[in-house]
Order: C-alpha cells, then structure tokens, then sequence
C-alpha cells in the first residue's frame, strides 16, 4: 500500500513538472521581456518648437504607471522609458539608438513627429524592432511591404485633408484658398492630401502656398502675406506653437477668411486657450476622439473612465489638452495588442498582434469608430468627423467620414 502511495506521488510529481516545464517551454521573450517586465522606449519633443507635444508622453507613463498598480499585463509590469528629442531628427536618432542598443527595450512606442520618425524608420527595420503607433499622421507609417516593423495609429494626414477638400469642394467651390504649411513631410503630406482631394480645382482654388520653418519664433510675417492675397480661406497646416500665433494674428489683422485647422493642433488646453476664445470662433476642424468640453460625453463611460484617470492617475495633466486624450488612447491600444501577444513576447508577435485588431474600442474614440488593422493594412484608424468651434469648446457636426489612403 505504502509503495502504491509512493508511486502516485512520484507520477503526480512528474507531471507536474512535465507540465511546469512545458509552460516555460512555451513562454517566448526577446530583448527587453521577462517574466517578469515588458520594456518599452519613447521618444518625444519636451523641448524645442514642438514641446506642447510633450504631455501626450507624460500622459502615457501616468496610464503604465496606473496599469501596473493594477497588476500589470499578464503579471508583467511595463518599464517605460522616455527621452527627449526637441523635435530634432539627428537627436531622434540617437535616442532610438540609446533605446535599442543600451536599455534594450522590447519595442519603441508612440515616438512622435513625421521628421524624427523618418529618421529612425530605416534603422528601426534593419533592427527588427517594433516602431509601433508611431505619433504622426504621415500616409508613409502605411507600407507594410516595404517597413514591417512600422505601424501609425492616428488617421494619416493625406486622408485628413481629402475629407477638408471634399467639405470645401461642396460648401465653397469657389473659394480662394491660402496655404500655410510647415516645411517638413508633414507639411507635405497635408498639403498634397488637399491637393489631390481638390482633383483639378486644386491649381485655380489654391492661390498661394507658403511654408515656414520650425526654427522661426514668429510665423506673424507669414499670415500678413496669405492675407494679401485675398484668400477667403485659410488653410493653417501647423504645430500647436504656430497655430496658436496664426490664430492670434488672423484676428489681429482682421482677416475674415474660413479658418481651417489640421486637426493635430485642434487641442483647447495647448493651442485654442492660450490664443483666445474670442479669436478662434467659426475655425473647422476634424476629429476621431472624443472632447472633454463636449456635454454630450458628460456621461459617456470612456469618458468618465478617462476623468478618473486624470484625476486620480495624472492630477497635474490639463484635461482640456487634446495630448492627454490622444495619450491616454493610444496606451490602451498598446495594452491590448501586449495583452493579445500572451507569453509570446517576441518582436514578431507584437506586430503580428499590432496588426490584427478588430474593431478594438478604446474609451475615448468617437462613437462610429474603431480600429482596425491587418497584415496589408497598418493605418489602424481612418475616420473623422468635421467641427467647428463655438463659444469654449468644438462642435461637431456631419457624419463620421472614411478617409482611406493607401500607403
């Protein structure tokens, strides 16, 4: 009987290791994953002409920093680090460099501006790292052939800009529209996405183009010239600094023109405020995340979630900046892709899992839209809905529109 027990024991014994071991067996890391953390690397302007950007970071370690109070994901907390590049591409670089090289990080999340992106792309797939929902809007993040390791997240700027054109093309046919772009690829992808949203009217409606560069303090001298034109519509393809300066020197000057706004600037806290309310009346724009001076969200759950969490998680974040909201989107995003990839958390899994989302919610997009993704398709959101600002806060109206561009 005794040596019965003993072999029942000794069997249970040894299936319970076969069984512990065949869960190590199939617990998957790379570089920058453990059993026990997922490192992830940042990189965003805290200084220089585009550190208005720079809460959308904050906002994202506040939410890990929530996430792992909470238990982590899947019982792994995440290590997030995040450096400063002033908005510069050569330092872009060299953080990427830094992130990969010495802190080994899993993957590189949310890196933001269209020109610090393009200089790291080629490097980031020559590593095999993940350059993953990228901060910028640029139609470039979709080409899965060509850069598998890199995936955008907000509509690309292209897809924005049609769906202006096509507002334009109804309500003002004849218009005669000034362009003030930056100088960079951002600025371009915006301005041809008016372009060819314009088709053949684009070379009689548009009647100047002028960019500026980010290293100039003032853009006033700019507004002065499109004004001169006699432009009946301002198209102000800006970063929040000089939008916030073009909204103030439109007024200045009186120029009365339709004021319309690429929406990566449409932020109340960090550009609308600081320009004055009075100043930004009847200026269009488009958005896919929910307003936090909106009532209609007053008691919408994505939103009563994201104002708790700004109130208990990040009390010193603005929660009329639009940054805070696209930070706090897009970290839920990620957690859900870490989420899906389990105890596979190699490189390939996360992209293989970055790539098939399926109408995943986060709590702050507008109703109507999702996100999608798929292996031939890394532009996870492509709709918008036009608004206009009223009062203190934007208004939207129309319906939500698809703008989908190609990569």
């Amino acid at each position: 009987m005794m040596i019965t027990r003993r072999a029942a024991l000794a069997t249970a014994a040894a299936i319970v290791l076969a069984s512990s071991g065949a869960s190590a067996a199939d617990k998957k890391y790379d570089t920058g994953a453990s059993d026990t953390e997922i490192k992830i690397g940042n990189i965003m302007p805290y200084s220089g002409p585009a550190s208005a950007y720079g809460i959308i970071g904050k906002t994202e370690a506040a939410y890990f920093k929530k996430i792992n109070a909470e238990g982590g994901i899947n019982g792994r907390k995440i290590n997030y680090i995040s450096y400063d590049d002033a908005y510069s591409p050569p330092k872009a670089v060299e953080q990427a460099r830094k992130l990969v090289e010495s802190d080994e990080v899993l993957l590189i999340f949310n890196s933001l501006g269209t020109p610090s992106n393009t200089a790291i792309q080629k490097y980031m797939n020559a590593k095999k790292v993940p350059q993953l929902f990228v901060a910028t809007g640029a139609t470039k993040w979709n080409d899965p052939s060509n850069f598998p390791w890199t995936m955008g997240w907000q509509p690309s700027y292209q897809a924005e800009s049609r769906i202006y054109a096509k507002y334009l093309l109804k309500e003002k046919p004849d218009a005669k529209i000034a362009v003030l772009y930056q100088n960079d690829d951002y600025g371009k992808d915006y301005l041809k996405g008016l372009k060819d949203g314009l088709g053949a009217k684009a070379a009689s409606m548009i009647v100047m183009e002028e960019s500026y560069e980010t290293t100039e303090p003032t853009i006033d001298n700019h507004i002065v010239k499109l004004k001169s034109t006699g432009a009946d519509v301002f198209m102000n393809i800006t970063t929040p600094k000089f939008a916030a300066q073009a909204i103030k020197k439109s007024a200045e000057i009186e120029w009365k023109a339709l004021h319309i706004l690429n929406n990566v600037s449409a932020s109340v806290g960090s550009v609308i405020k600081p320009a004055g309310f009075a100043n930004a009346q009847g200026i269009v724009s488009a958005q896919y995340l929910k307003d936090t001076t909106d009532q209609q969200w007053a008691d919408d759950p994505g939103m009563k979630s994201y104002l708790e969490f700004m109130t208990k998680d990040f009390p010193e974040g603005d929660k009329l900046d639009n940054g805070t909201v696209v930070g706090y989107g897009v970290a839920q995003t990620l957690v859900q892709v870490l989420k899906q990839c389990g105890d596979d958390l190699t490189r390939e899994n996360v992209m293989k899992q970055a790539a098939s989302l399926r109408g995943f919610r986060t709590g702050v997009l507008l109703p109507g839209i999702a996100i999608d993704t798929s292996a031939t398709d890394f532009a996870p959101i492509s709709q918008l809905q036009l608004m206009r600002f009223t009062g203190e806060r934007w208004q939207l109206f129309g319906d939500v529109i698809s703008a989908d561009v190609g990569g």
